[in-house]
């Protein structure tokens, strides 16, 4: 085990992106860990507040970001140092990205519904990161010199928005890395809630709506609710009525 870190963590440099993708698995569990006994209202766990006001911890991940990113711009290029502030950072983007539902919808929508975004945003964080720990890089395949470099960049590029038009997300993040799964993404049938779906089906093709709705019902419901037991089991459950449904903004 440890030949094995030194020789593919440390030797290859990638020390600073481990200890970042721990600290931000570690930092996320345990915030979790820790607003669940505030719910519950075990022992000494407490909500941070000054006089009246709430003091989310995305402020405090903001702080740990700005600190960690600072460090590593003025890092002298010590990889322990290095490593350090990266996991300051991945302990701030926990933070940051466990109310990630509050920063999209400004509006604190934790147990709610809308608060699965914020553990959605958490696990595209953990696999992006897990996908570059392990040597993959975003827009590059090697294809030798069949193809231009950057002609390819441009097409993963155009292949990847029409598949997250298309409501694919996984499919999408992932396909950036390994970019045949984008070409699949982009030709497969659009999910019916997506922006494709509303553009192309809704009017243009019912027949094509109608089998996208099917699939849904079909494969995709069944997957989504495992994703969702997986997540209220790590994460608790968003289970308050919705306070977002109604509101206008000004």
């Amino acid at each position: 085990m440890g030949n094995w870190f030194q020789q593919s963590i440390v030797a290859t440099g990638r020390l600073p992106l481990f200890c970042y993708f721990v600290m931000l698995i570690v930092a996320f569990i345990a915030t979790r860990i820790n607003v669940r006994l505030i719910r519950a209202k075990i022992g000494w766990f407490r909500n941070v507040n000054v006089g009246e006001m709430h003091i989310h911890h995305v402020v405090f991940g903001v702080v740990l970001m700005l600190v960690g990113g600072v460090a590593l711009i003025v890092s002298p290029g010590s990889q322990v140092g290095t490593a350090a502030a990266a996991s300051v950072f991945g302990i701030g983007s926990a933070l940051v990205l466990d109310e990630f539902a509050l920063i999209l919808h400004l509006h604190d929508v934790y147990w709610e519904e809308e608060g699965r975004t914020s553990v959605d945003a958490v696990f595209i964080a953990v696999a992006v990161t897990g996908l570059l720990l392990i040597g993959l890089r975003p827009l590059t395949w090697d294809y030798g010199t069949l193809v231009d470099p950057a002609a390819l960049i441009v097409a993963n590029l155009l292949l990847a928005v029409v598949t997250l038009l298309k409501g694919k997300i996984w499919t999408g993040m992932a396909g950036l890395f390994v970019p045949p799964m984008l070409l699949v993404g982009a030709l497969r049938l659009a999910r019916p809630g997506s922006p494709w779906a509303h553009w192309f089906f809704a009017t243009r093709s019912p027949r094509k709506l109608a089998r996208a709705i099917h699939r849904e019902e079909r494969w995709r419901r069944p997957v989504i609710r495992v994703k969702i037991a997986f997540q209220e089991f790590l994460s608790g459950r968003h289970d308050l009525p919705s306070t977002r449904r109604g509101r206008r903004h000004g």
